[in-house]
């Protein structure tokens, strides 16, 4: 409809009706589009609100984990977005057979013009209904690492390690490998690759690897650290270190931890780490260091290795490199300083436990007295009876001066009494000097209902038929 100027200015209001284009049947004008845009405003706003009383208040009680809540809630606004949109289409007076033809121009111009946008919007319709990925996941991917904080139609919102947020577009982790770890994942595995030269003494890389694993205090003893042989390279040893840790979103600090520890270890006990001989040396400080060990360290000097301190007791000396390794492996060294309890009166216990280093004093207490039964030195053990009867510790083991204990899990104790006859009986000659621990260790079994009335009150007879019973000889 044409109209001249002077029409215009002695009816203002006319502009605001006058049609500027049609869809279908519908005339659309200033007006139209206002009320239209009001509309679509108040009902996004209307949907915002649902969705927050959704996850904040509806779904609580009903949905516990708030990854679900959130999907849930997204998927109720998208769903009501859309219904919203051809409602007030329609309300509008647009009929149904328009608002067809009006997307199916709007799916072709999308499918020319908006490929990646409507590719986002399909990875986020498949990641909320697939629930593979959920709030709260810790996952790896190609761009970074961190936990998602919301999923939306087009992108992924990640809180980094490093406090910031990372905007990942959908079709990232559709499309490619996300490493995931679970919702509030928190206990994960590290591992450590190395490489050391050709002759390296193994059993002593293995104990060193081991040993600054239990050093590091966010690493886990169960599981415990392996140390594993991958392969042999041109230029060395392939070795990778396994850690566990109940702080998978610090494994970056632990990793560089762990490594500063080793070349420590390694420099200290002159274990070489090989450098490819193409490479520019001086881009190698810490491979360089790493081949010359700390000379005339006294650390050095004090610090003799787990594998020469168990080859010299009585009962592993006969052992050969790979039975030591293996025993280095299972097991585990603690230090203790002067004054520690080792193990607590009335606590089990469950390993057996191989002096290295220094004193340990056996104190029984109760109400009236606190009496110490008997000390243990250099090369001495404890921990067989109470593993050997499964009953707690009859007595606290403290430490007199700096203490190392290398433990050996239960079953693996079982196990080394089963293969090697030579530590069976080193392990019942020790026994049977403990008269007053046998006394005890009899109280216990009594005081659990272990132990009939009649029983022997000789600790030494009775000590020797309970062996018999147990290992049948």
């Amino acid at each position: 409809m044409a109209m001249d100027s002077s029409a215009l200015l002695s009816q203002p209001f006319l502009f605001f009706e006058t049609p500027i284009f049609t869809l279908g049947t519908q005339s659309v004008n200033v007006i139209w589009l206002a009320k239209s845009t009001l509309c679509l405003g108040l009902m996004l706003l209307v949907v915002r609100w649902i969705r927050h009383i959704l996850n904040t208040r509806l779904l609580v009680g009903l949905v516990v984990n708030e990854g679900d809540r959130k999907l849930i809630a997204n998927l109720a606004g998208f769903t009501l977005l859309a219904v919203g949109i051809v409602a007030i289409m329609q309300v509008m007076g647009i009929k149904f057979e328009t608002l067809a033809l009006i997307f199916g121009g709007l799916g072709v111009a999308v499918g020319f013009g908006l490929q990646d946008i409507t590719k986002n919007i399909a990875s986020g319709i498949t990641l909320m209904s697939e629930r593979k990925l959920k709030v709260g996941d810790l996952i790896y991917f190609a761009g970074g690492e961190g936990r998602i904080r919301d999923i939306f139609l087009r992108s992924t919102v990640i809180t980094s390690f490093r406090g910031s947020e990372l905007i990942i577009p959908n079709v990232q982790l559709t499309n490619n490998i996300v490493e995931k770890w679970g919702y509030q994942a928190k206990r994960g595995r590290v591992e450590i690759p190395l490489v050391v030269e050709q002759h390296s003494n193994l059993v002593l890389v293995t104990e060193l690897l081991l040993k600054a694993a239990s050093q590091e205090p966010n690493v886990l003893s169960d599981p415990a650290p392996k140390a594993l042989l991958q392969g042999f390279g041109d230029i060395g040893l392939n070795f990778e270190l396994w850690v566990w840790t109940d702080h998978v979103d610090q494994r970056s600090l632990i990793r560089s931890a762990l490594n500063f520890r080793i070349e420590y270890l390694f420099r200290l006990h002159a274990i070489k780490i090989p450098y490819h001989p193409t490479n520019n040396r001086n881009l190698y400080p810490a491979m360089e260091a790493a081949a010359n060990p700390i000379n005339g360290s006294p650390e050095a000097a004090s610090m003799p290795s787990i594998h020469n301190a168990l080859i010299e007791l009585p009962y592993f000396q006969y052992f050969d490199e790979l039975e030591i390794r293996e025993l280095i492996e299972k097991g585990s060294p603690r230090y203790f300083n002067p004054g520690d309890i080792l193990v607590k009166q009335d606590e089990y216990f469950p390993f057996f436990c191989v002096m290295l280093k220094g004193e340990v004093d056996a104190i029984f207490e109760n109400e009236k007295v606190s009496q110490r039964l008997f000390s243990l030195e250099h090369r001495d053990f404890f921990g067989e009876l109470p593993l050997l009867l499964k009953i707690p510790y009859p007595t606290s083991m403290r430490a007199v001066g700096e203490v190392v204990l290398f433990t050996i899990p239960e079953d693996c104790f079982a196990d080394l009494l089963s293969r090697y006859p030579q530590i069976k009986a080193a392990v019942s000659e020790e026994m049977l000097k403990r008269q007053e621990y046998i006394r005890l260790c009899q109280s216990s079994l009594k005081k659990m209902g272990l132990l009939p009335e009649e029983f022997d009150n000789n600790p030494v007879t009775w000590l020797k038929s309970r062996l018999m019973k147990l290992w049948g000889n």
